[in-house]
């Protein structure tokens, strides 16, 4: 049974270059790239050293707190180097990777059928593969010592030129299910999966058995597992709930059904500069250079100067900006390029036409062409002002809450406003098209992380 839950507020950038349903190809990395810094709460120790050799699902770190808690290698190999910022901040391992993967092997499926909870806890422990479960509120990996009201898992994905689950997941039906099975006797809340109205009937996740269904139609964030929790359950305090990706059900699926640390998966390489936007089939963690032939490297000319290309790890809302050399996060299921708005343009908003422009509030004629899509760029269009109640906030943001309110909140430090209004039922994602509409050009998403951090330490 599934129940619909229409959602008014919202936006869907229309953003060009969309991914066809093809893979362009598969690829095999030389050198793959595991971040820390993808774990929210992770504090981590060093397991391995340069020169040592890996298979996948070989433990590469530990949290500290947590020493149950382990990042593990996606691929065999070698560990290639140890990459370290300032006041010597782990910030990424690389690993040189083999051209035949070896995998360590779990004893998982023998416990697929009878299994207790803490057995399944242990094996997801020791195989890594906890923590890519998150826990809310904060989104934080997961605490194996508590058990959570219910588990979310979000069955599409709504940002702008994000990966068509549906298709992407076409092949993974078995091992969701399996993974599904494996969830559900991890809490006595159930599995909760989140589909959009328009692909619920084609879609196959309608058949996944002992999952809760629940049926979205809107724009942008429904997509988002935070705003489908808010519907289905809020988070109050005290309470917590584990929120997990496709790719994640899908991996726990294959860790129960043949015992191997299994990160495989399908992404799409999207956005206005790259050349046939598709999918590819890869691991986590792989260099942008390996998309590079896939790159419209052709010189783009906006008011008269020459314009670079962003490399975002993950959608242009909430993905990381790696660099042309950089390397995708664990928890991202597109590579998405578009270009640098590093130019100032003569007149800017007052010119009276500006059909190239898409704009919310009107101030172009975009409106009026609402199936057009834009080259959209990087650029401010303005600079920081006055942080002020404009309402934008709230047409954007389908949550019972007060966003301009909660964010004075956070930068004034008040814990117990925080708790009043809503910190417990956001993370940056949540509110990242708060940050796309704001008039006075605010790091949204960079204040609510300061929350974070703020509550964290508060109960620590």
């Amino acid at each position: 049974m599934s129940n619909k839950i229409l959602l008014r507020k919202g936006l869907n950038i229309p953003l060009k270059g969309s991914a066809t349903n093809q893979i362009a190809r598969s690829i095999s990395p030389d050198i793959l790239a595991v971040k820390p810094t993808d774990f929210r709460g992770l504090n981590p120790k060093l397991l391995v050293k340069e020169g040592d050799p890996v298979k996948a699902g070989t433990p590469i770190m530990a949290d500290k707190k947590s020493p149950e808690i382990l990042i593990c290698s996606p691929a065999s190999g070698t560990v290639k180097e140890i990459v370290r910022g300032e006041k010597r901040k782990l910030l990424q391992i690389l690993i040189q990777t083999d051209k035949q993967q070896e995998y360590e092997h779990s004893n998982a499926p023998e416990l697929r059928k009878s299994g207790t909870p803490q057995e399944i806890k242990a094996n997801l422990l020791s195989s890594g593969l906890w923590a890519l479960i998150k826990q809310r509120p904060y989104g934080t990996i997961a605490d194996p010592a508590k058990e959570p009201k219910a588990i979310f898992i979000s069955g599409f994905d709504s940002a702008p030129l994000a990966a068509d689950m549906d298709y992407a997941m076409r092949s993974e039906f078995d091992n969701m299910q399996v993974g599904a099975d494996i969830l559900s006797k991890l809490t006595k809340g159930g599995v909760h999966i989140g589909l959009h109205a328009d692909t619920f009937a084609g879609s196959p996740m309608h058949r996944l058995e002992r999952v809760k269904i629940h049926v979205f139609d809107g724009p942008h964030p429904a997509g988002n597992v935070g705003i489908q929790i808010h519907h289905i359950s809020p988070i109050n305090k005290g309470e917590t709930v584990w929120t997990l990706d496709l790719y994640t059900l899908a991996a726990i699926g294959r860790l129960f059904n043949k015992g191997l640390f299994d990160l495989r998966r399908v992404m799409a390489v999207v956005g206005p500069r790259v050349k046939n936007p598709a999918y590819i089939e890869t691991l986590p963690g792989i260099s942008m250079k390996m998309i590079a032939d896939m790159v419209d490297s052709v010189a783009e000319v906006r008011c008269g100067e020459d314009v670079g290309i962003r490399f975002i790890s993950g959608n242009v809302l909430t993905g990381e900006n790696v660099g042309a050399e950089g390397y995708t996060g664990i928890f991202h299921n597109t590579i998405t390029l578009i270009t640098e708005g590093s130019y100032r343009e003569m007149f800017g908003w007052i010119k009276p036409v500006r059909g190239k422009k898409f704009s919310v509030s009107r101030s172009y004629f975009s409106w009026l062409m609402p199936g057009r899509k834009y080259s959209l760029d990087t650029n401010l269009n303005g600079g920081e002002r006055a942080f002020v109640v404009t309402g934008a906030y709230e047409k954007v943001l389908p949550m019972d809450i007060l966003p301009m309110y909660l964010f004075k909140a956070i930068l004034a430090e008040d814990i117990d406003k925080m708790e009043q209004l809503g910190i417990y039922e956001i993370i940056e994602e949540d509110v990242a098209l708060c940050e796309f509409v704001c008039p006075s050009k605010t790091d949204i998403q960079d204040i609510v992380t300061r929350g974070i951090s703020i509550m964290i330490k508060e109960m620590s």
